[in-house]
């Protein structure tokens, strides 16, 4: 969940680290830090600088300010807080005793707790709660050991010295570490936890994430799991865990860094709103090129065999990305016809169901760095493979909005979602396009095993290609209308969401979106559920959100709407606008269209309506308390 960014070169790292921590300051935002080391001319020997801040970059970027931090090698932390609270003494970098080595890790060390008490035994004194400061005080022990058995100081010492403490950590990291004792060497390892190295013109980049690359290099060299580097001014060796050295071409990254400008919006999260009729027709241009083609050109590595002998599906996924699996999972078994279920990857890990022959395993995830997600598919497939029946092997494939990430280089086919960068924590213009993927995934297995006519398909795909314009009206429509709403939710508790059939997963995602970013407490229900516990919990002070689409539910919906009207509660609504509609205290409206595409228009209101109301009580709309952008962490 942190971010990482580690320089070595022939220029002042300092501002350079500071930069690309602005990029990656989404993986958290607890508190921040940087570590330097100034070479002696007169000896190899250099001085190691510190310089930490608790809350956001910002404060660290004054506190440099006043400070002189120089060197052409550093080391930059933005934490996300899971050992120990988001103080100072917290922030990364740390240091060992001397103060001559410094660290930086995203993860979890999880037998921190044992290695913390052998040090205490050795008269370590620790400075914060974390798991990561055993890291340098460890390596400092190494270093000793290897200094007394004659080793010089220098990069290949340090190396030798991280590839000994790593051997002794349990759980994921993702590391960069500094000695003051050699001024120009950076090592850098990754269990688990994602860390990319960028090359420049005689200097190299490390990140978490390709972001903080951007306006340094295209040229990035995504280490493996158990991979250890030492990067000189002279070059890179790379290693694996048994210490063969690894040798393996750069890749060549195509995004730019305009995707990043906030243009005239007032939060990026509300930019990145206003661009999903863009990401649509992006999509569609991609995939529906001639939308009454009977060749339906959905980009995935399957032959054309494999549909035919799928018998079901499992979808992996945490989160907004799990809702957008649950509406695929409908439109895979309503539409397309195939058994399908949602796991939480995070409980699948422990509990996967008993293995069935002839199935797809989806994993979605917008980061393609997600933990729970990266883990779960992992394990899948090694006990399909050790399960010894070739019909029990599972292909899988990984929806991502980032096709340079780790799971594109664990899972072999990968759809790209193309949303283009989100910097937004809370999940919009990529939650539409992971829709619009499960789309295109029920249209190509429907058309390839004939469960829906020629007919059907051809209408399904009619109406996306009208969507675009139809979310520019409702984005015109609904922008006013929901930040006028939101000025009556500044004392809101709670807030319920009810939805049925393939709108349920979008009153979730409502609920989501308005605990992520206003703090206000809301759940989504399946609106016939309400009477079975749920509605004990209404009354005057608790508005309902109600998703009616004309269908099969419809009358259904507004019936559950009515049986909370009669509870007093405040009622908003978003559905058509008709005489059936009345019933709601506030309309949201939307266009008139069929269940199947509604999704695509019903989350448009909640994105803004929960937008306006944490804009209205002043809320941090692009970096709520306590989340990160990529949950990279168990």
């Amino acid at each position: 969940m942190c971010g990482i960014v580690a320089l070595i070169g022939s220029r002042e790292v300092a501002p350079l680290i500071l930069e690309g921590l602005r990029k990656l300051e989404y993986r958290g935002y607890d508190s921040a830090g940087l570590a330097t080391i100034k070479s002696l001319d007169q000896e190899k020997k250099g001085v190691l600088t510190c310089e930490k801040a608790e809350g956001k970059l910002v404060n660290l970027a004054s506190l440099l300010e006043k400070t002189s931090v120089e060197g052409h090698l550093g080391i930059g932390h933005t934490r996300w807080a899971t050992h120990g609270k988001p103080e100072k003494q917290n922030a990364h970098p740390h240091r060992d005793q001397s103060g001559d080595v410094a660290v930086v890790q995203n993860g979890i060390i999880e037998n921190h707790n044992l290695l913390r008490n052998e040090l205490k035994s050795d008269g370590v004194n620790f400075l914060s709660e974390t798991d990561t400061e055993v890291i340098p005080h460890l390596i400092s022990k190494q270093l000793k050991k290897l200094k007394e058995e004659g080793c010089l100081d220098s990069g290949e010492t340090l190396l030798k010295a991280v590839q000994l403490v790593l051997s002794r950590l349990e759980g994921a990291y993702a590391l960069a570490v500094i000695w003051s004792n050699a001024p120009d060497a950076l090592v850098v390892a990754k269990r688990q936890a994602p860390l990319i190295i960028g090359l420049g013109q005689g200097e190299f980049l490390c990140a978490s994430d390709t972001p903080a690359l951007s306006g340094f290099t295209n040229a990035i060299l995504p280490m493996e799991d158990e991979e250890i580097a030492l990067l000189t001014p002279l070059g890179i060796e790379l290693y694996d865990s048994a210490g063969c050295r690894q040798q393996r071409n750069p890749l060549i990254l195509s995004e730019n860094e305009n995707a990043v400008d906030k243009k005239n919006f007032r939060h990026f999260m509300l930019k990145e709103i206003h661009e999903q009729p863009e990401t649509v027709e992006l999509w569609l241009a991609r995939h529906f090129p001639q939308h009454l083609s009977d060749q339906f050109p959905i980009s995935l590595p399957f032959e054309e065999s494999f549909y035919q002998s799928i018998n079901q599906i499992q979808i992996l996924a945490c989160g907004t990305s799990r809702h957008a699996s649950m509406v695929g999972a409908y439109l895979l078994e309503q539409f397309a016809g195939i058994p399908t279920t949602v796991f939480y990857a995070s409980e699948f890990r422990y509990a996967a169901p008993p293995l069935s022959p002839h199935t797809l395993t989806i994993g979605v995830t917008q980061s393609g760095e997600t933990a729970d997600t990266l883990a779960a598919l992992a394990m899948e497939a090694d006990r399909r493979k050790n399960f010894g029946d070739p019909s029990f092997i599972s292909r899988q494939l990984a929806i991502t909005n980032r096709p340079d990430s780790s799971i594109s280089r664990q899972v072999e086919n990968v759809l790209d979602i193309g949303a283009g960068i989100e910097v937004g924590v809370a999940a919009t213009k990529t939650f539409l396009a992971q829709l619009l993927s499960f789309y295109g995934l029920a249209i190509a297995f429907a058309a390839r095993r004939n469960s829906r006519t020629l007919d059907e398909i051809s209408s399904l795909i009619e109406e996306l290609q009208n969507v675009p314009d139809q979310l520019r009206i409702l984005l015109n429509n609904h922008n006013q209308i929901t930040e006028s709403l939101a000025h009556n939710f500044s004392d809101t508790k709670d807030v319920i969401f009810i939805g049925r059939g393939i709108n349920y997963p979008i009153a979730l995602e409502g609920a989501l979106k308005l605990k992520e970013i206003s703090y206000i407490h809301a759940e989504g229900y399946p609106a016939g559920e309400m009477k079975h516990g749920p509605i004990a919990l209404i009354d005057h002070r608790v508005p309902v959100i109600s998703i009616a689409t004309p269908g099969k539910v419809f009358e259904k919906v507004l019936s559950n709407a009515q049986e909370a009207k009669a509870r007093d509660a405040q009622l908003i609504g978003i559905a058509p606008e008709g005489p059936d509609t009345a019933i709601f205290d506030s309309l949201l409206p939307i266009p008139n269209v069929t269940e199947w595409i509604s999704p695509l228009l019903t989350v448009i209101p909640m994105q803004l309506f929960s937008y306006h109301i944490a804009a209205h009580r002043g809320l941090d709309v692009d970096q709520p308390r306590n989340l990160a952008k990529s949950v990279t962490v168990e």
